[in-house]
This record gives C-alpha cells, sequence and structure tokens, in this order.
C-alpha cells in the first residue's frame, strides 16, 4: 500500500480525534480531588445497594432552558447500611428525597448527595427512593465533547434540545448513581414537553399522555440493562419513518426520527442502519437489544452512543462531516461515519460497558476497529486493512490509552486510532479469519450486558487466542513507545530483536524476506536465522502496527 499524502491526512486526522476526545492532554495532568474520588469510586455509600430499575420522570421547558422532575430509584440491599449516595450536579438542586412516603434528611458534599434512610435496610429487600429536583442544567459548550444540554432551534424556530454527558456524567441533567460498574435491569423514562414537539429516548414507547397545560409526556421503557450516560431525551419537532429488519434473533424494529425538513435526505442517508446490522451482526454477534428496536435520532450536534437511540447530527454526508477518517484511502467516504461509529457502540459500550471510565478503550478501540470491520464487510479484506493502516495518521503516542482508576479519569485520544490499529494487529498474530470472527463473537456472548474491567478482556482474550497476552497488552494499552523490529543481514545470517517494547514483549511478526511471507517470533534479545541469501531485503508486513530498523552493526 502506498503511504500517500501523509502531511494530509495527519492534519485531518489530528482534527478528527482531538474533535472526537476534546482536552485529552489537559485531562491527563489533572489534579485529583475529593470530588473526583467521590464521582470516580465505588463508596461506601454506593457500594452498600444494587441497582434494579429507575423511572425518571421530568418536565423539560425548552422556554426557560429548565428540568424539573423526579428519578424513582429502586435498588436491592446487598449489605444493609443507611446511608445512601446519589448523584447530581450544579447548578441543579435535589428538592426533596421521600422512602415510603416519608420525607428523609439529607447532606450535600459538592456533586455527591447523601441520603439517610429512616427505613431500616435489610439483607436481600427490595427499596425505592424517589428524588425530587429541579434547575437549569450545564449547557453544552461544545457538544457532545463536553457535558450537558444543548439547547437550539430548527430552520423553523422550533426548539430542538438534546443531551451529551459521556464522561462528564449524567449527573448533570438528572440524579443518579453516577457511576459505571452498576446498570438499572431495566428503566422507565417519562419526559413532558410542549405538545407541539415531541420527545424521543431510549427503548420502546409506550404510550403518549395529553395533558390539560399545553404539553404532553411521551413515557419510553427499556428492557435491557442501560449505562448513565446511554439515557437519552431528544427533543424536537420530529417526523417519523420506519422499517423492519430481518436478523439473528429474528424481526428488529427500526425507527428513525428526524426534522421535517430533512426527511427525504434521510431516507436516503439512514439505508446504512440495515447495512451496519447486516455487518455487524456477523463480526459481532446478535444486535443486543431487540427487544428495545433500534433508533436513529436527528439531534444538534454530530451524535452519540445513546443505547438503542443513537443520535445523529453528521449533515447527511459520507464519512465524518464529509471528510474520510482514513486520510485519503477513500474508504472512508463508502458510509456515513456517525452512523456505523456510533451503532458499534451497541456492541462495544452499551452491551460490554467499562467499570471504570480509565476503561474506555474497551468502548472506542474496539468501536474504532468496527469501522474497517465494516469496510472489509462490504469492499473486502485489502479495503479495510487499508482503511485502519490510513488511521494511524491520527496515533499521537504521548499519554497511555489507559488512564487512572477510581477518579473518572478517561486515558489518551489513542484508545481510538491506535486501540484500533492494536486490535488490527492482534487479527494477524491469531491468522485465522473463522477463528478471530469467533473471538469477537463470543466476547458479546460471553460478557452479555455486563460491566467489565480491562483484565476481564485481556484474559478472555489471551484464552482465546493461546498465548498470553500481556506483554502486549502492556505495550499499546500501558505505554507510548512503538515496538521496533531491529534487525541486521550480514552473510547468510539474519538477527532480529524487539526493542523499544515492555518486558517481555514477544509479538509474533509476519515479515517478507525478498518478497517471500516468513514468520519471527522476536524477543527483546538477539535472535538468528541462517539460510539468508547476498541481497536479502526485509519487509514488514504493514498490517502490523510496530515499526522496524536496520542496523548495520550490532
Amino acid at each position: 500500500m502506498n503511504l500517500i499524502s501523509l502531511s494530509v491526512r495527519t492534519r485531518f486526522l489530528s482534527v478528527i480525534f482531538l474533535l472526537l476526545w476534546g482536552t485529552a492532554a489537559q485531562a491527563q495532568t489533572k489534579t485529583f480531588t475529593r470530588q473526583d474520588t467521590l464521582r470516580g469510586s465505588i463508596t461506601p455509600e454506593r457500594a452498600w445497594w444494587d441497582l434494579a430499575y429507575y423511572h425518571l420522570n421530568v418536565k423539560v421547558n425548552p422556554a426557560d432552558s429548565t428540568i424539573k422532575g423526579m428519578n424513582a430509584i429502586t435498588y436491592k440491599v446487598l449489605t444493609p447500611n443507611q446511608r445512601l449516595q446519589v448523584d447530581l450536579q450544579p447548578p441543579m438542586q435535589i428538592e426533596k428525597v421521600t422512602q415510603s412516603g416519608k420525607e428523609l434528611t439529607f447532606t450535600r458534599d459538592g456533586n455527591a448527595w447523601f441520603v439517610q434512610l429512616d427505613q431500616k435496610q435489610t439483607k436481600d429487600a427490595v427499596n425505592t427512593v424517589e428524588v425530587y429536583y429541579g434547575g437549569k442544567p450545564v449547557v453544552s459548550k461544545n457538544p457532545p465533547w463536553s457535558g450537558g444540554i444543548t439547547w437550539k432551534k430548527d430552520a423553523n424556530g422550533q426548539p430542538f434540545v438534546a443531551n451529551s454527558n459521556q464522561g462528564d456524567g449524567a449527573s448533570l441533567w438528572w440524579p443518579c448513581k453516577d457511576h459505571m460498574y452498576d446498570e438499572p435491569d431495566s428503566m422507565q423514562i417519562s419526559v413532558t414537553v410542549p405538545e407541539n414537539l415531541m420527545d424521543v429516548s431510549n427503548g420502546k414507547l409506550r404510550g403518549m399522555t395529553q395533558n390539560n397545560d399545553g404539553t404532553r409526556t411521551f413515557h419510553w421503557f427499556v428492557a435491557n440493562p442501560i449505562n448513565n450516560y446511554g439515557v437519552n431525551l431528544s427533543i424536537g419537532d420530529y417526523v417519523h419513518f420506519s422499517e423492519k429488519y430481518k436478523g439473528e434473533k429474528g424481526l428488529l424494529d427500526l425507527d428513525y426520527y428526524v426534522l421535517k425538513e430533512n426527511l427525504e435526505k434521510a431516507k436516503v442517508q439512514f439505508k446504512d442502519a440495515p447495512r451496519m446490522l447486516k455487518a455487524f451482526e456477523h463480526w459481532f454477534g446478535p444486535y443486543p437489544f431487540y427487544e428495545d428496536g433500534f433508533k436513529l435520532i436527528e439531534v444538534p450536534y454530530t451524535g452519540m452512543e445513546h443505547q438503542s437511540a443513537v443520535t445523529y447530527g453528521n449533515g447527511y454526508k459520507n464519512g465524518y462531516r464529509g471528510k474520510d477518517p482514513s486520510g485519503s484511502t477513500g474508504w472512508g467516504m463508502k458510509f456515513d461515519f456517525i452512523i456505523i461509529h456510533e451503532s458499534g457502540h451497541e456492541w462495544f459500550a452499551n452491551n460490554i460497558t467499562y467499570k471504570d471510565i480509565a476503561d474506555m478503550w474497551i468502548h472506542e478501540s474496539f468501536t474504532n476497529y468496527s469501522e474497517n470491520l465494516f469496510v472489509e464487510y462490504y469492499y473486502g479484506k485489502k479495503a479495510g486493512s487499508e482503511y485502519v493502516i490510513g488511521t494511524r495518521a491520527g496515533i499521537g503516542n504521548k499519554q497511555p490509552i489507559i488512564g487512572e482508576y477510581h477518579v473518572n479519569h478517561k486515558g489518551s485520544g489513542d484508545m481510538y486510532p491506535k486501540g484500533g490499529n492494536m486490535l488490527h494487529t492482534l487479527r494477524q498474530v491469531v491468522n485465522d479469519d473463522a477463528k478471530w470472527r469467533n473471538i469477537l463473537r463470543g466476547l458479546n456472548k460471553e460478557f452479555y450486558h455486563q460491566t467489565v474491567t480491562t483484565q476481564q478482556i485481556e484474559n478472555y482474550l489471551s484464552k482465546k487466542v493461546g498465548r498470553d497476552l500481556t506483554p502486549f497488552f502492556n505495550q499499546y494499552l500501558r505505554d507510548i513507545r512503538i515496538p521496533k523490529l531491529e534487525y541486521q543481514l550480514a552473510g547468510n545470517t539474519l538477527k532480529y530483536r524487539w526493542s523499544h517494547t515492555v518486558a517481555g514483549f514477544n509479538l509474533p511478526v509476519k515479515v517478507y524476506l525478498n518478497g517471500k511471507e516468513k514468520w519471527l517470533e522476536p524477543v527483546t534479545t538477539w535472535k538468528e536465522l541462517s539460510g539468508m541469501k547476498p541481497g536479502t531485503e526485509l519487509t514488514l508486513d504493514p498490517n502490523f502496527y510496530v515499526e522496524s530498523s536496520r542496523k548495520e552493526s550490532i
């Protein structure tokens, strides 16, 4: 493959991944506070109870940018305790908390609110607290890369409202257990809006109530576990169209909600949705939320992976806002980036969810990698490889991919392109496409609707690949160096080793000796291979994310 237009690719991809990630470099130098610990750790006031169910019932008023309502939190007692942590960020305020009809006392420590329970909490009991709240939530300055609510108007002057809050927290706009380790088993979302508007949230629409005050309430029900940041409200003057997709688990409802003026464009552009499902069900297994359906919803920002309610704002163009995410390969212009990437998160983010945001690579690396698998499914293996290799220009190698644990700290934005290339490299090691596909499908089966740690994913992949991948993941997730294959060709002997690596790095690599394929098993000390012909040239297989360096002497 030609290394085409590297400088152009680098400039464009740097912009793409900066936008995708926001201010990752600034986050790396952050000084952590008590609030970071309260948000990012499983505190004693969180650990004793297990989320079972939310009923979020809110009224959204675009006229004054306020949200007011109640969240009923149903939980199971694991270990009896009388103090419970609920999270809600200013300027939102908790107004009242009740249990069994009795008002409770509570105190506040920054974003964390501690409720003192009067009712005796007994092991295995299932109880509910009702949290009443309201206020003007934070307005997102750069959605979706900064958290908050976006209050816009459409071309006809109608309100156009949506949330985006990954990383910054769902507690920006509703009170919840704002840590990713625990998810409710199901959830009801009731959203009241002006009667000329529609709310589209997660799951299936159970009904709509016409109120007598010029509003109406939309009742959505999510039948599956859902992560906090995946909970969605999208409010606008929408029109709706739909279709059925015949998938691996039967018929899947596909529902699309767009602004009226974009209906005809959406009917063309959203054809990528069934194409996505066909490719990703092949690679990853059944869509994980058949009971909740799949929706694409137009919003006033680029898009997000809200579970069963993927939000879309890519301008009805292929690529990422009309640009190729893989540089100049051209393959990125064959599909709508937001539809494919954000929908890929249904498997990696919404089905398999990190417990701690430090492990966000589990979401973003696999989903970045899903883009080239989509390309491969429709345009061939060579095309998919060119796509993922084309994204390498966006890799910075300035900070590790994994962040700091227990303080709500995400790692480097390299989790996108570097993570995707790490998985593409691992596929080369497996060297068996059927086995690799089974590994990916097995991941979504093994960890179906679960929150997980990096270690669980590493252990699973090591077991299924059939080799200890600890050094491999230490290299790509926890180190910033690119492995370098150093070699010397002297006489009839090839000497080679890995350098710029962690201890014990032993990645097998495919090379070409005078154009003939050869697998090497380098380690961090020199190895030898005899029988070389004079003038032998060594070339790395470009599918491996590694470098090489020829040494004249060692």
